[in-house]
């Protein structure tokens, strides 16, 4: 079944499926107590000699623009090197994604290239931009040194 017809139950089920075959870690972003604002999921984790993973996010809109999501994100690649072990994370991002793009640049990754026809997004093939970052470029410290706590609020 295409992504864009499944249910938000279906794609729950999957990623904890995936979760238990080491292949993915969802997290849940959350602001002030419980309240779901977002997510960020790294997937296709590779392991053997490539131990690569990719990291995606959202937001709820009311919440864009505070640094959230780009503390989030540092929590999580910082666990992927840490914890995990992983080498390489990688992030695509739509060109016209400004705020996505602002992420990526505040925490160092580097610009891979372009990928045309990327990903199946709203009924059609979209080009995304390719950034990456190695747990060489972060240590010591990792990503979450990066961020600038004054930007998030509290």
């Amino acid at each position: 079944m295409p992504s864009g017809g499944r249910s938000y139950g279906a794609a729950v089920r999957s990623l904890r499926q995936q979760a238990s075959q080491g292949r993915a870690l969802p997290f849940v972003t959350t602001y002030d107590g419980d309240e779901m604002i977002g997510q960020v999921t790294v997937s296709g984790i590779t392991w053997g000699s490539a131990r690569w993973a990719q990291i995606g996010y959202w937001i709820a809109r009311p919440y864009a623009g505070r640094g959230i999501t780009t503390t989030a994100v540092a929590m999580a690649a910082d666990h992927c090197f840490e914890a995990l072990g992983l080498h390489r994370l990688e992030i695509a991002i739509r060109p016209e994604n400004r705020s996505s793009l602002r992420v990526v640049e505040k925490l160092g990754f580097d610009r891979i290239g372009v990928a045309p026809r990327y990903l199946h997004i709203d009924g059609a093939w979209r080009d995304h931009v390719l950034f990456a970052v190695t747990s060489e470029q972060v240590v010591p410290g990792g990503l979450l040194a990066r961020v600038d706590s004054r930007s998030v609020e509290h």
